[in-house]
């Protein structure tokens, strides 16, 4: 369809071109394409804008995203310090009761030595016991310093067992204080994580929002330059018929020897307006047409910049070259000011050196041409005045 469209945009322009109509219509004035072209400008300021937008949206959602794995880093880490917590208030209870047993034992034992040491000294004082006891004085001597040594045995078990009370009861609290605070921090660390995710939301769907918006310009802005365009190619259709118009009219005779004298360069102009919209591929071209091309264009069906200014002079009868070098040197050099539909137009990095000569156009009319710009891109029509334009050629052959 879209091959259609410019073949039959091609073949109006040329018609147009030669012959010119009984009655022509009103043409866009200049104040009319200006108004295009700033419409165009003012759409293109909506999408610079929103693009705008965009990255900043884009940065925002990066730096939130980044919280975001900063706050579940953050909660793992608080886990399994809160995991560490546990286990050594698990191994604190474990030693308290340990240190419980070993108290209750040591009770135990102390009360059947009292009991005993109660036993042997019941009904008796210190004295009758020494006097009147098993062994006389000697053997109640014997019996006490047995009950002292055991009593010191006893206190000082008793002593450690609740020093290891102590201990676990110290134990048992700093663990209970370090579950409720690392049970505090992964809460604080849940929140933190679930408000950074909700930001991250927030901010995705202003990213959706602000893209959806920019397509939207985006399609105005195209629609705006397709306008212009319109509006552009009727005003230099309406001043090439003018021109006819006025030559027939002043030589008394049809305009049809004008129209011979450019049929050449008309047939190249609209053989290259036949293909407005087809890919650019890296040696592409025949002068039959588009063709697969080589290295990065050999997937693509297309042409390059030359293969299309060989294909279009073709059209004409003359045969170029596929290459810049040798369609530069195809015929007489025209300046810039006396350029004619189907002139081929050169770039160059150094516009004082032929030899540096990277890119060719078909030139239209009113600083037009077509072209095959670059990989990626689509045949195009584009204005010939830019920075590196080197000159013009008109192949004769």
């Amino acid at each position: 369809m879209l091959r259609f469209v410019a073949l039959s945009t091609g073949v109006t322009i040329g018609v147009t071109w030669l012959v010119p109509p009984a009655t022509a219509e009103p043409a866009p004035s200049a104040r009319d394409v200006e108004r295009s072209e700033r419409a165009v400008e003012d759409r293109a300021a909506e999408v610079g804008r929103t693009k705008a937008m965009l990255a900043q949206a884009d940065g925002e959602l990066d730096r939130l995203a980044v919280a975001a794995e900063s706050a579940i880093e953050r909660y793992n880490g608080e886990r399994v310090r809160l995991e560490r917590a546990q286990q050594a208030y698990r191994d604190a209870q474990a030693r308290l009761v340990q240190a419980g047993r070993r108290v209750a034992e040591s009770q135990a034992a102390l009360a059947t030595f009292a009991a005993q040491a109660y036993q042997h000294n019941t009904g008796y004082d210190q004295m009758s016991s020494a006097v009147a006891g098993h062994g006389g004085p000697q053997g109640f001597m014997d019996r006490a310093g047995m009950v002292e040594v055991l009593a010191k045995q006893r206190a000082g078990a008793l002593r450690q067992v609740e020093a290891a009370e102590n201990v676990a009861d110290v134990f048992r609290k700093q663990a209970k204080g370090a579950s409720k605070e690392q049970g505090d921090a992964t809460r604080r660390a849940e929140d933190a994580k679930r408000r950074a995710q909700d930001a991250v939301d927030t901010q995705q769907a202003s990213v959706q929002r602000i893209t959806a918006e920019k397509q939207k310009l985006e399609r105005r802005l195209s629609k705006a330059e397709s306008h212009a365009a319109q509006v552009k190619r009727a005003r230099e259709r309406a001043l090439e018929a003018a021109e006819a118009r006025s030559a027939y009219e002043g030589s008394g005779r049809p305009a049809a020897g004008l129209a011979l004298s450019r049929t050449r360069g008309l047939i190249v102009a609209r053989a290259a307006l036949r293909w407005l919209g087809t890919p650019y591929s890296w040696g592409g071209g025949t002068a039959d047409g588009p063709s697969f091309g080589t290295g990065q264009g050999a997937a693509i069906f297309g042409f390059d910049c030359s293969g299309l200014s060989m294909h279009a002079w073709a059209q004409a009868g003359v045969r170029l070259d596929h290459w810049t070098g040798t369609q530069w040197t195809s015929g007489p050099h025209v300046p810039v000011s006396e350029l004619r539909p189907g002139d081929l137009v050169f770039f160059a990095k150094d516009t004082s050196n032929p030899d540096t000569i990277h890119h060719v156009g078909i030139y239209l009319a009113q600083g037009r041409m077509v072209e095959a710009p670059y990989t990626g891109a689509r045949v195009r029509i584009s204005s010939i005045h830019r920075n590196d334009l080197i000159g013009a050629t008109r192949p004769s052959g």
